[in-house]
């Protein structure tokens, strides 16, 4: 009985519908696990830190509001003594021009003649267009008060408010920082960790892998494929790209973004050693 040929044609089916194993470079295949896990841990860690959100910032936003608060406050202050002290001495300034009023008057009572009369009152009109004039800054003065006065309620109201919102936002951050803390340092240990695979010859990988995380906004420097497009900047990759990557044969990288390229067979080892 002839034994049944099989065609080239049928040779090629039966390898794409099987895992392609040949060829396969054992230390690649595991380097590319070992970086998905790293990978998988440090975005735990980066939720963790998206869960407290915008608050250490929103804190410290609030912190700086509350001290330009208070410098404004101050500022208003000072400006209300610096108005007090200059009306106190144009009262001072009033109170001069009175006794000079007084004593042109009295020498009126003594004049030899007109002329005299009249540049004694002409130095009285100066005296009270002095007196006009300090009563007018005067007014202007406790006007100038007033006005900062109110300002400085205004500030003295809007700073109780921030305090109010610093101190929740204080205690919220507080209660998520007990809340996760303890997974927090759990997959940072984990993390430190699983670096220590890439220590000695591969090390060169965990450089480029923090140095495509540090770039990458998301944090992501190691992503898999997902409809046919790079998990990190969605660009499409070609379908002999796609091969290569499933084949584990070199560490492939996205031509777009950087990002470190990975099937869905590496991301499913990855997944089962975090759980075991």
């Amino acid at each position: 009985m002839a034994k049944k040929v099989s065609t080239k044609k049928e040779e090629i089916v039966a390898q794409e519908e099987s895992p392609i194993r040949l060829d396969v470079d054992v230390a690649v295949e595991q380097r590319l696990v070992a970086l998905y896990t790293l990978q998988s841990i440090d975005s735990e860690i980066d939720k963790i830190k998206i869960i407290r959100g915008e608050l250490p910032q929103a804190i410290e936003d609030l912190e700086d509001e509350i001290a330009g608060l208070n410098t404004r406050i101050d500022n208003f202050k000072n400006t209300i003594a610096e108005t007090k002290q200059s009306i106190a001495a144009r009262k001072n300034e009033i109170a001069e021009h009175e006794e000079m009023i007084k004593k042109y008057q009295k020498q009126q009572d003594n004049v030899r003649n007109n002329r005299e009369f009249e540049s004694l009152n002409k130095e009285i009109d100066f005296q009270g267009l002095e007196i006009q004039l300090c009563e007018r800054k005067n007014r202007e003065g406790e006007a100038r008060i007033a006005d900062m006065n109110s300002h400085i309620e205004a500030a003295q109201q809007l700073l109780a408010n921030r305090h109010v919102e610093l101190k929740a936002k204080k205690e919220e951050l507080t209660d998520i920082i007990a809340e996760t803390e303890k997974d927090e340092e759990r997959l940072l240990a984990k993390s430190k960790e699983q670096e220590q695979y890439f220590v000695g010859n591969d090390e060169r990988y965990l450089t480029a892998y923090r140095r495509i995380r540090n770039a990458a906004r998301n944090g992501l420097a190691v992503v898999t494929i997902d409809r046919d497009s790079c998990g990190g900047c969605f660009s499409n990759i070609p379908p002999q790209r796609q091969m290569e990557i499933k084949m584990h044969k070199k560490v492939i990288v996205c031509e777009h973004c950087g990002r470190i390229l990975v099937d869905d067979d590496i991301a499913a080892r990855a997944k089962a050693q975090l759980e075991k």
